[in-house]
């Protein structure tokens, strides 16, 4: 039986359409490929990764800030329910073998951080650019579009690119 992977989406609860539609676009092509999708489980960027995952049959976790499954977007496969606010952006970013972060406010800044703190792979698309003392930082692999970032994701974490996962 082949092993999962699991990739962490990350971006705003209030995104643009074309992030949106960008990352509905990162879900499809992660479901196509086999990976389960970990985000947030709330709207904007979360729910559109997790519907895109769905119309390919693929898994979904929605790490969620509060105390009610009824929070999760419809797309949820599995709403895992924390209490603990924005503090659950650590568990969000350490769950996955790589993250794809899509636009985004302060709460996946944090979540890049906990990514990056932890050498967890980050593929960026629209979002944060950091920079440290004078110089660019460039812990972020920066992807051209969804197709891109997924294959980032997968070769960042020796899983091959557009053949999907072996």
């Amino acid at each position: 039986m082949k092993e999962k992977l699991f990739i962490s989406v990350i971006g705003a609860s209030k995104c643009s359409a074309k992030e949106a539609s960008l990352a509905e676009e990162v879900g499809r092509e992660l479901g196509k490929r086999g990976a389960v999708v970990i985000c947030g489980g709330l709207n904007g960027i979360m729910e559109a990764v997790c519907r895109g995952a769905n119309s390919e049959g693929g898994l979904t976790i929605g790490i969620l800030p509060g105390n009610s499954r009824n929070d999760a977007n419809q797309y949820v496969t599995i709403p895992i329910i924390t209490g603990i606010g924005y503090a659950r952006n650590s568990i969000v970013a350490k769950s996955g073998q790589a993250v794809i972060a899509i636009g985004g406010k302060y709460g996946t800044l944090s979540e890049i951080a906990y990514a990056l703190h932890d050498k967890i792979p980050v593929i960026g698309l629209g979002t944060w650019k950091l920079a440290t003392g004078k110089s660019k930082d460039e812990s972020i692999v920066i992807a051209k579009d969804a197709s891109d970032a997924v294959d980032k994701a997968l070769k960042s974490i020796g899983q091959g690119g557009e053949n999907g996962l072996h």
